[in-house]
């Protein structure tokens, strides 16, 4: 195939430039993907269709002001929806680490959109073109429509993914903490023996730290609401419309069923990125609580000859390519490296964050490639851990028996009656002479009825 059938050549402030001739995007794509050959990675299906759907409510607002005719909004709108669908996804091919802001990302969406939009009016003249800057971004600035793509794709991933993993994981918790109710077993502090408990009131306790972090994220979603689309490049609303901003957020709440409004001040939301900091440092905060979780239930299940094995964890896969029959906790493994790179993530938008200056933050891109994948990781690790482990675990209720009954603890119930001292001494015995608390008892002939029940565990719970 010779260049001329492979390539097309366009034009732009810096002179031509060659673009493959299959491709909808054009030249200040091409520059990008020039320039930024950094990681192979580009934005994330979610943030593309949320450009769509911001084009698609803009050209359609436009329409209704008079600034563009039927036919040519119909058709951009048509082509903004195919970008909605994903119909033009590897069309998309910006690096995720490029020029600031992201204005090589908004270019991608709006020579796409224009592309096929004069493909779908049969337009083959330059002169008469349906033009990226002058149709598909009017009314519009990467400056302003960038970070509402941020806001808007996190709000819907939160919504419809992780959200419901969230609660799904924390229903199956409750129903273990409902099963393991009856189950009484030593407590441990410090990783050392401590009064009892019930093995489902820790298993509660899993579940309302999780239904907590449901609640903290949910929270965060009002932040993400607030997008300010019609701020033009720096909250001025220049070149817009005067009825365009409520218009076209209009149109936005109608495509998504979110209820997205007006930030209470324009500036404030071109100059930070407040609402993706706020979200990462939730999904931080439940990445914490996970990895106490899931190295709780790492512990508790160790073994099964040599640990705890207080509790088993479904089987997954072998564990070892060298020790037959080996099984590891593989789910929990996998959950804590996520809950890990969702912390390092959060160092990133907040490093991110603190760059920006004056009217803008150019350090768009990572924190909306960073958040995403957050979200995503987050979500799929949150569902598999619900599926795949703690619906399965079950307990070893005998071995949670005879660690109770033989835990040096059990002493603190005398505590009040014979003091502190003596029943340290008493504790003490047992632990060097490898005796349970009521051996030691019955040895010093203070093992009456009263200490009997006080040291039933039953009574302790």
């Amino acid at each position: 195939m010779s260049d001329s059938n492979q390539f097309r050549v366009e034009y732009d402030s810096l002179g031509k430039i060659k673009v493959p001739a299959d491709m909808y995007y054009g030249s200040q794509t091409q520059r990008a993907v020039d320039n930024f050959q950094i990681s192979g990675t580009t934005l994330p299906r979610s943030f593309i269709k949320a450009q769509g759907i911001i084009k698609a409510s803009a050209v359609f607002t436009n329409m209704e002001l008079g600034k563009l005719t039927k036919e040519m909004g119909n058709a951009i709108i048509q082509a903004s929806e195919e970008v909605i669908e994903g119909k033009w996804d590897n069309h998309f091919v910006v690096d995720v680490y490029q020029a600031g802001a992201g204005t090589s990302q908004n270019m991608n969406a709006n020579e796409i959109i224009a592309n096929r939009a004069s493909e779908l009016l049969g337009i083959t003249s330059d002169k008469n073109r349906v033009h990226p800057n002058d149709h598909i971004n009017m009314s519009q600035s990467t400056n302003d429509t960038f970070p509402a793509a941020i806001n808007l794709s996190a709000a819907e991933n939160i919504t419809t993914v992780l959200l419901p993993s969230l609660l799904l994981l924390q229903r199956e918790f409750e129903k273990k903490a409902e099963e393991f109710m009856p189950i009484l077993k030593s407590g441990r502090t410090h990783l050392h023996d401590a009064v009892p408990i019930r093995l489902g009131q820790e298993f509660s306790g899993y579940a309302d730290t999780i239904r907590f972090s449901y609640q903290q994220i949910e929270h965060c979603l009002d932040s993400l609401y607030e997008i300010g689309i019609g701020g033009s490049a720096i909250g001025t609303k220049m070149n817009t419309d005067s009825n365009y901003l409520p218009k076209v957020m209009e149109e936005v709440r109608r495509r998504t069923g979110l209820p997205f409004r007006e930030p209470t001040n324009l500036f404030k939301y071109m100059q930070n990125t407040s609402a993706p900091i706020r979200v990462i440092l939730a999904l931080k905060e439940l990445s914490i609580h996970l990895i106490k979780i899931t190295s709780d239930l790492r512990l508790l299940s160790s073994g099964p000859r040599t640990g705890l094995s207080e509790i088993s964890l479904p089987s997954v896969q072998p564990g070892s390519t060298i020790m037959p029959g080996k099984v590891n906790p593989a789910i929990l493994e996998m959950t804590h490296m996520v809950c890990c790179q969702v912390i390092g993530y959060e160092t990133a938008i907040a490093t991110a964050g603190i760059a920006g200056q004056l009217e803008i933050n150019v350090m768009m891109p990572v924190i909306a490639n960073t958040l995403l994948h957050s979200i995503d990781i987050m979500s799929n690790a949150l569902q598999t851990l619900a599926t795949k482990c703690i619906n399965g675990i079950g307990v070893n209720e005998e071995i949670c028996t005879r660690f109770m009954e033989s835990s040096l603890a059990l002493v603190t119930a005398l505590s009040p009656k014979i003091g502190y001292d003596l029943a340290s001494q008493i504790g003490k015995q047992a632990d060097e002479q490898n005796k349970t608390i009521k051996q030691v008892l019955q040895e010093r002939g203070m093992l009456t009825e009263e200490f009997e029940k006080l040291l039933d565990p039953k009574g302790m719970v």
